[in-house]
């Protein structure tokens, strides 16, 4: 596939297929002529609004086929967008629309009360423009128009001499310092990473793709664009799916769905509650899972009851557009303690593991690890410093490309070059005298099948320990007050420095906006209950 703009990918092929379906949502089926002409349309009446190369459209939207066809009208007239959380608090969504200055917001009727919510103090207001038959609410800001307007233009247009390494969208991700991120994802990032993607896993028009991540992670890019640059089908998943994991299974396989591509948290909340004990997704080919570690044991739930289906583990952050590496499973693991690697790099990406002084570290010795290559972003949005904190140039590390960046993962790679992930370098701790890694501890705990979901945090604390081991975790099977009984168990795996002293049985482990657990948000939760036990004393 050429490097093209995004866009462009998705207009060519509206011109070979313009009857083929480019989306089914909820039954109701767009066809690429549709999804094209609607979005001319839409490109127009934002050139009329004034909207020019560079200016930014924030998409207050549901996954939707609205919500793909403002990402398209929005690239066509050179802009770039940027999506916003629907379920976020209004003042994160506040944040960033002061951090980016859009010229527009696309709404619906979904986004009354955030929008209700939100103030206008910039100099240049954005204007809101409504996308459903039911117009949002402008709150402080104010009417821009709506989807009903655009019969009143042409639903072809010529297409505009643009560069691929213009941005595409922003994508804001959260801070340390609790003001969100803007990581800059260019035309040709995207592009890249799709050259490869449709290559390595052969992707074709007859492909029926999942559409499960939210518009503002950076995995739903890959489900949009990768499935509309080769002319197959994209399956949005409905919201109402997310917690009932049997009818998510029967959902998968009426749609006959020929790909799966979520994060590893809905894979092991399907698999704790057995959806597939009746399902064989004949018409599935391929499961792909990327964002965090896929638990072993629930990789060999889904192997052994899928062996007709390919399994492949894709590794990046969005820094690095979507992901940087593969690793394809040859076979399914023998235990629940193997470790799957994070594999080779994806053409055109390279991947170091570097110790302190930026030398290549040797084989199988754990360091930091790096990313070069065509996935880099240019940078954080207007924010020079955490650009340049984060992407590193090589000329004076004296190591492969132009510029690296810093993962904060740590890393190994093993004798046939296969790469492998250590955790977060902020996950390794020194408690109680040991240097411990969080992600051995939860490796371990996953190999007990009576735990759900789980996680394993550091507290600081003061004295001999260094930091307190807390595990938060959550269990169909276990009575109530059994810390003790998973405590035996995992004596069985670690040693006793290992074992967590602060225990947590919770109903749901809290996510972050990307469906990620939220770490911060547990630490938090025993520090809160640390404070309230010493209240007690």
């Amino acid at each position: 596939m050429t490097v093209k703009r995004l866009e462009m990918l998705v207009a060519s092929q509206a011109q070979r297929t313009p009857d083929k379906a480019a989306i089914v949502c909820d039954d109701a089926v767009v066809t690429y002529a549709q999804l094209e002409s609607q979005s001319n349309r839409l490109a127009s009446a934002l050139e009329e609004m004034g909207m020019v190369e560079g200016d930014r459209a924030c998409l207050l939207l549901p996954k939707s086929v609205d919500a793909v066809i403002c990402m398209l009208a929005t690239l066509k007239v050179g802009g770039v967008y940027v999506p916003l959380d629907l379920d976020s608090p209004a003042a994160r969504s506040q944040k960033i629309i002061d951090a980016c200055e859009p010229t527009l917001i696309f709404a619906s009727a979904e986004s009354v009360k955030v929008l209700s919510e939100l103030r206008s103090d910039q100099a240049a207001q954005p204007r809101v423009f409504a996308v459903s038959s039911e117009p949002a609410e402008p709150g402080a800001f104010t009417h821009a128009g709506s989807f009903k307007d655009l019969v009143n233009y042409a639903s072809e247009r010529s297409t505009r001499d643009m560069s691929v390494d213009g941005p595409a969208h922003i994508l804001f991700t959260s801070g340390s310092t609790g003001v969100p991120k803007g990581v800059i994802i260019t035309h040709r990032n995207v592009s890249s990473f799709l050259s490869w993607l449709v290559e390595y896993f052969g992707y074709s028009a007859d492909d029926r793709m999942s559409g499960h991540p939210p518009l503002h992670f950076d995995l739903s890019t890959m489900d949009i664009f990768g499935t509309l640059s080769v002319g197959a089908t994209l399956y949005p998943v409905p919201a109402r799916m997310n917690l009932l994991a049997p009818a998510l299974a029967s959902w998968i396989e009426e749609s006959e769905l020929t790909q799966w591509f979520s994060v590893p948290s809905i894979l092991n909340y399907m698999a704790k509650f057995d959806a597939l004990r009746d399902k064989e997704l004949p018409n599935l080919k391929r499961l792909i899972w990327c964002g965090e570690v896929l638990p072993t044991p629930t990789l060999r739930y889904w192997m052994q009851r899928l062996p007709h289906v390919e399994f492949t583990n894709l590794y990046g952050p969005t820094e690095a557009t979507i992901a940087s590496s593969y690793y394809t499973l040859p076979a399914c693991p023998a235990s629940d303690q193997d470790d799957v690697p994070i594999g080779t790099p994806c053409d055109g990406e390279q991947l170091l593991v570097l110790d302190e002084r930026f030398r290549i570290a040797k084989e199988g010795e754990i360091g930091d690890l790096y990313i070069s290559g065509v996935g880099l972003s240019p940078g954080y949005w207007r924010d020079e410093e955490k650009t340049n904190a984060a992407f590193l140039h090589n000329d004076a590390l004296g190591v492969p490309g132009d510029r690296i960046y810093k993962t904060g993962d740590l890393g190994w790679f093993d004798a046939e070059g296969l790469f492998h992930y250590s955790g977060r370098a902020d996950s390794q701790v020194k408690s109680r005298g040991y240097r411990i890694e969080l992600g051995e501890i939860e490796s371990a705990l996953h190999s007990l099948k009576y735990l759900g979901e789980l996680a394993v945090v550091g507290v600081e604390a003061e004295g001999f320990e260094g930091t307190t081991i807390c595990c938060a975790y959550t269990s169909n099977e276990l009575p109530p007050n059994s810390h003790a009984l998973v405590r035996q168990d995992l004596m069985q795996i670690v040693p006793n420095y290992m074992l967590p002293s602060k225990w947590e049985r919770l109903e749901v482990l809290p996510k972050n906006v990307n469906g990620k657990i939220d770490r911060p948000r547990l630490r938090q939760i025993f520090i809160d209950n640390a404070n309230r036990e010493d209240d007690r004393r």
